[in-house]
């Protein structure tokens, strides 16, 4: 079922994510080309030099490099069978647990909680039972474990079983589900769920709001968190990278380009998201053609940059969304654009430097999801932003908890009241613009990813 790579030599600090820092691809005559990753994780993890990254390998790629003993010094990768794998990830990770966390159910006709979903389960366990024997395997006597993610709610437990000695920490990146919507899952699966993250020491969230529905999950399904102590660790924008990464050449050539699309002397509102569903692209792109509608003096003054590239295209559901969001922006283009303004610019390959590009230029951040995490986009426009940027936010993405007093605080559903908040940002004063930007960017970096990271190691080893 699983090859992988052992380390020589037991491990003091180790992770476990479904994704790892490095990916690799397979080329057509043979050849094994690898790739960096980046995001806060990566990032977190930099600040510590002896550590064991365990991580499952994703693709054709991942698989032929363990195959070969290819590997990087400090991961290990798991060659978890690809069905197995797919089951756990795409069946529940990705179209279960997401949406419960996200609250994304159309519950007049899902979810559907049949055969086929208890046998996409127990590829679940199976894949997370991999993790475990390996985090077991590897780990030094008394080793710090910090287990990611909802992709590994039953690691914890699985690995307290083989290894109690050892200290185990549970991380969410993504919302809780309040436990009304927690418990559209089956009592058995909630109760496993629930008692997986309580294998660990501590559990830790992004925000008190979050900590708080999964405490609430505990006590009205299990009398309790037990032993686990619940800690919130804010994961902020790494400032510095952003900074520097914003000013190099490659994303100068990009805002050239931009400009030229948007046209002089027009405002510009950016967003920067994947084709998520918990995104709420589509009700912005509604928001802004609502703007256009009611403020006629806004036509051929703004556009709005919208990136959304595709995600999860494995998924039918999220392949819609995508067309979807597609079909929208150019209905506002026909329905408004003119012979020299386009309402929509609407890029859906993905492009790093592009994005920080339109950081830069952006008068508007729009981030109006209808659940997030956090949203380290709402983070880092302020960081980046050349001339100051007036956030719209929805009240409920994580950021809010952080950057809600100096944003214009949306619901995520409203797409008029959105359109007032759009048209609020734009004709903010400059003044109260570089203000609340300044403000924005100090509590956006409050807490850097190596910070996070190792405040997570400090409050386990304490435990």
């Amino acid at each position: 079922m699983v090859s992988e790579h052992t380390s020589s030599s037991p491990a003091q600090v180790l992770v476990a994510s479904n994704r790892g820092p490095i990916t690799y691809t397979l080329g057509e005559d043979g050849t094994l080309d690898s790739k960096r990753g980046g995001g806060g994780l990566v990032s977190g993890l930099s600040a510590v030099d002896d550590k064991l990254w365990v991580c499952a390998a994703l693709g054709d790629g991942d698989r032929e490099a363990v195959r070969r003993g290819v590997g990087e010094a400090g991961v290990r990768m798991l060659d978890i069978d690809a069905e197995v794998h797919a089951d756990a990830y795409n069946g529940i990770a990705n179209s279960v647990l997401w949406f419960v966390h996200h609250l994304l159910y159309q519950t007049p006709v899902e979810p559907v909680f049949d055969t086929e979903f208890r046998r996409q389960w127990a590829a679940y366990e199976t894949y997370n039972r991999a993790f475990a024997e390996a985090l077991a395997q590897e780990a030094g006597p008394g080793a710090a474990v910090l287990v990611q993610d909802y992709h590994l709610a039953l690691v914890p437990g699985m690995l307290r079983e083989l290894r109690p000695d050892l200290r185990i920490g549970h991380f969410s990146h993504t919302p809780w589900a309040p436990v009304d919507y927690f418990r559209l899952l089956p009592d058995d699966i909630a109760e496993q769920l629930l008692r997986g993250i309580l294998g660990a020491d501590r559990a830790a969230f992004l925000t008190r709001r979050w900590a708080d529905a999964f405490i609430g999950c505990c006590t009205e399904i299990l009398g309790g968190t037990g032993r686990t102590r619940i800690g919130v660790h804010g994961l902020g924008a790494d400032a510095d990278f952003l900074r520097r990464r914003s000013h190099e050449a490659d994303v100068d050539e990009r805002m050239a380009a931009l400009r030229e699309q948007v046209g002089e002397g027009r405002k510009t509102i950016v967003r920067v998201d994947r084709t998520e569903l918990s995104k709420n692209i589509v009700r912005g792109l509604h928001a802004y053609r609502t703007l256009l509608e009611t403020r006629p003096e806004w036509r051929e003054r703004v556009v709005h940059v919208a990136f959304a590239y595709p995600s999860r295209q494995d998924l039918a559901v999220y392949r819609d969304y995508t067309a979807a969001v597609q079909t929208l922006a150019t209905e506002i283009n026909a329905a408004y654009g003119t012979e020299s303004w386009t309402p929509v610019v609407l890029h859906v390959k993905d492009d790093f430097a592009r994005s920080l590009a339109a950081y830069r230029l952006a008068d508007v951040a729009l981030v109006n999801p209808i659940r997030d995490g956090m949203n380290l986009v709402a983070k880092e426009v302020p960081v980046v932003s050349d001339h100051g940027c007036a956030l719209v936010l929805s009240r409920e993405a994580g950021a809010y908890e952080e950057l809600g007093e100096d944003a214009i605080v949306v619901n995520p559903y409203d797409v008029t009241g959105t359109a007032e908040a759009l048209h609020e940002a734009l004709t903010m004063s400059g003044d109260e613009r570089s203000g609340r930007t300044k403000r924005l960017a100090e509590a956006a970096t409050a807490l850097p990813p190596q910070r996070w990271f190792l405040d997570q190691l400090e409050a386990l080893r304490q435990q």
